[in-house]
């Protein structure tokens, strides 16, 4: 019998990561995951996976590692000899990275370089996933982009997305390496951190229902964005690397739609007037918003056969149901000690 393929994930405790962790578990990897030291706090997402006694420490392993600490990235690749790399970590909080743009491009752009290199110097060849950014295009010179429209960034976090992006392409033309660059446009799920403007809407609705918050303060309604489910995006990282060439990808539903539509679906979900509980405040609009991004996501669609399956309004409800049924859990879990 075989031995099952084996991943290496950075960002494996990210929303990404944990839905990336469970595919591949069900397709029968082996399933390695880089996480700091401090990210102890964070592992709820993966906590299930770490909790069934049959994957843990079997098909499931975590290794201490730092994107900024190339010997222990090489150390754990000398241990797992991955065939496939799947690179989702980094500062990826775009509002963020106006706040620490060093940390974040030294993150972003400096760590996959560290990857690349060590990935280039392994023995056998691996194939490299990179979780690039619709916000490489920032203010988009076209609308809807494709992989041939010029970058463009409009924050310190796009234009190391851009930076990393690029890199991965020259050492895939240049070294003949196996690496793709996934151009994701926004995905949400209910596993998405609660800086996001998504999970804050959903997040607001729920509780607002259940009487436990008066009103949700938001920057820009008018903002639009192309928002797709990450269980769908994950699929799409993993058909790259099972296509005999690699190459670059946008993967993106094609539909724009504003912070507005966002907040009127989650609201109808818990049947409550939005108007009556949402207020606008600048102090919490970008210091530059990207132009439309909008992705084009024909190539992916005609060459690997990947389409969307979640709708806009399925991937709101199943975010408020979550909040909802969080809220709910732990109400019963106080009301009965």
């Amino acid at each position: 019998m075989s031995s099952p393929p084996v991943a290496l994930l950075t960002g494996i405790t990210g929303q990404d990561g944990s839905y990336l962790a469970e595919l591949l578990l069900d397709k029968g990897y082996s399933v390695h995951g880089v996480v700091r030291r401090t990210s102890n706090v964070v592992r709820s997402r993966i906590e299930h996976l770490r909790a069934d006694p049959q994957l843990y420490g079997s098909r499931l392993s975590l290794h201490y590692g730092d994107l900024s600490d190339g010997t222990t990235l090489r150390r754990i690749f000398a241990e797992v000899r991955p065939a496939e790399v799947y690179h989702l970590a980094g500062q990826s909080h775009v509002g963020l990275s106006f706040e620490i743009p060093e940390s974040t491009c030294e993150e972003v752009a400096m760590g996959t370089l560290r990857l690349l290199e060590i990935v280039r110097d392994q023995e056998q060849p691996v194939k490299f996933y990179h979780a690039s950014s619709a916000e490489i295009f920032g203010r988009a010179s076209e609308s809807p982009q494709t992989e041939k429209t010029k970058t463009a960034p409009a924050s310190p976090y796009g234009c190391a997305k851009a930076f990393a992006t690029q890199l991965v392409s020259v050492y895939r033309q240049s070294y003949g390496m196996f690496a793709c660059n996934g151009i994701l446009y926004n995905h949400e799920s209910p596993r998405r951190g609660q800086n996001f403007v998504t999970q804050k809407i959903a997040r607001a609705a729920a509780r607002i229902a259940r009487g436990l918050q008066q009103e949700l303060e938001l920057g820009d309604l008018e903002s639009r964005r192309d928002w797709g489910h990450a269980r769908d995006y994950v699929l799409a990282m993993w058909m790259m690397l099972q296509h005999p060439e690699a190459d670059d990808y946008i993967v993106a539903t094609g539909e724009t739609h504003s912070v507005r539509d966002f907040v009127e679906a989650a609201f109808a979900v818990v049947d409550l007037p939005w108007e009556q509980y949402v207020r606008q405040s600048a102090a919490l609009s970008r210091p530059t918003e990207p132009g439309r991004l909008v992705g084009q996501a024909m190539k992916i669609r005609d060459t690997l056969g990947w389409q969307p399956s979640a709708s806009f309004p399925q991937l709101v409800q199943e975010m408020v149901e979550a909040e909802l049924a969080a809220i709910d859990r732990g109400a019963a879990a106080t009301h009965h000690p």
